[in-house]
């Protein structure tokens, strides 16, 4: 994988992450007033499925870093599960 297709799908994985996380407070500001407002007759469960589809952005988002990650160490000639970060001091 080429370092320049590795950023833009880093910077694309960000991104949908925030378009996500925006989504969901957007998705809680709007429940929060129309529910108020309409009482008995709002849609929770329809709330709820769709905020059962933004966390499931949100979990392939995840998976697809870590799909990533794995790839680009792979392509460096190192296992994904062998890599430990040190300390770093000299």
């Amino acid at each position: 994988m080429s370092g320049s297709a590795e950023s833009e799908a880093r910077k694309a994985l960000q991104r949908l992450r925030r378009a996500a996380e925006k989504s969901l407070r957007e998705l809680d500001a709007l429940e929060g007033a129309l529910s108020h407002a309409e009482g008995a007759d709002f849609p929770h469960e329809t709330y709820d499925r769709v905020r059962q589809a933004l966390n499931a952005v949100s979990v392939f988002v995840d998976e697809e870093a870590q799909r990533l990650q794995e790839k680009v160490l792979h392509a460096g000639g190192l296992e994904p599960g062998r890599v430990r970060r040190t300390g770093g001091g000299a």
